[in-house]
């Protein structure tokens, strides 16, 4: 029997105050603009799964089963064709975002049980045995650098106001050797770099208004420089990274920019990446050479150690090259 005091909401009415409370979280600084709007966005998801006029405490284990699984197969658009549905870590922010809303839902009284918690799907069952590599490898890795390097060299050519070489050779060199976020790479404003004892940094603000200052390697560096005195115009816009018409680059316009060095990059090296697969890069490669785990940990701007495992890549030969180069089987110097 329910209790007299259940709220017997609809789920787009229980979504519509769920999405309401998340947005205003904002205002307070609890959550960042970019992360409630993936909330809302998986909410809308769960209403358009669930159908809008089945009633919230109405919905079963079976149920949040039925949903999690048409998810999962659901067309992701920014994967190919034989990638198929979404991808594990998707399902997993996706369950992450309904859990919230119904862990709510209990306190709110809008439903009797959680049914997150009768919820038996597995990860296996949901498709996501592992997620599709994102890193590049050192070879693509290294192609993509050297067409953004070649970009920064080449003659500058056309209006000064419409050049967006330097830009991109810029742009492509921040993502692929200091793995910022993509929100964190368009917020950049030129201030946000200086020099402290002939060393350039980037004063990057991240997640959960935490900041981290990071050294420029010296080929970035000389990127920035040539950057900021041949090519951005001397507009008031404190914004680093500008459009051709003066504005702050926006979000959607980084993935342009790197498929547009990509087109530069020899065949047998190209591959297609996400600004997201060029931070898992970053993590990648730090990590294969042995780079101290807190040091990536601090460049990628994560307050937790742990999480540096879903941005670890496997890179082929890696295991091999490390037996071969086993510490304890080296041969003592016999000077010593």
């Amino acid at each position: 029997m329910r209790p007299a005091e259940l709220d017997r909401l609809t789920v787009v009415q229980a979504a519509d105050r769920y999405v309401e409370l998340v947005r205003a979280k904002t205002l307070t600084g609890a959550l960042s603009q970019a992360t409630a709007e993936l909330y809302a966005r998986d909410v809308a998801t769960l209403v358009a799964l669930a159908g809008e006029s089945t009633v919230l405490d109405d919905l079963s284990g079976e149920d949040i089963d039925a949903i999690l699984l048409a998810f999962a197969r659901k067309p992701d658009g920014r994967r190919s064709a034989a990638g198929g549905g979404q991808s594990p870590s998707s399902q997993a922010r996706f369950r992450r975002s309904i859990s919230a809303l119904f862990k709510h839902a209990s306190l709110a009284g809008w439903v009797q049980i959680n049914p997150m918690t009768h919820s038996t799907v597995t990860a296996r069952e949901r498709g996501g045995l592992r997620p599709e590599r994102r890193a590049l490898t050192r070879e693509q890795a290294q192609g993509l650098i050297g067409a953004a390097r070649s970009l920064g060299e080449a003659p500058a050519r056309g209006r000064r106001d419409q050049r967006t070489e330097l830009r991109d050779a810029l742009i492509v060199l921040l993502l692929s050797t200091m793995g910022p976020r993509v929100s964190e790479l368009v917020r950049a404003n030129v201030e946000d770099f200086y020099t402290n004892d002939g060393v350039r940094y980037w004063r990057i603000f991240g997640k959960g208004g935490r900041t981290r200052d990071l050294p420029l390697p010296r080929d970035v560096t000389l990127a920035l420089e040539a950057y900021l005195a041949r090519e951005r115009a001397p507009l008031p816009d404190k914004a680093l990274l500008l459009s051709w018409r003066g504005r702050r680059l926006a979000r959607g316009d980084v993935q342009a920019v790197i498929d547009r060095v990509q087109r530069q990059v020899e065949a047998g090296q190209r591959r297609s990446v996400t600004p997201h697969g060029l931070r898992h890069t970053t993590a990648t490669h730090l990590l294969a050479d042995a780079v101290d785990m807190d040091a990536v940990r601090r460049v990628l701007g994560h307050s937790d150690l742990s999480t540096l495992g879903r941005y670890r890549d496997e890179l082929p030969g890696e295991l091999e090259g490390a037996m071969r180069a086993h510490p304890l089987l080296k041969r003592a110097d016999p000077q010593r």
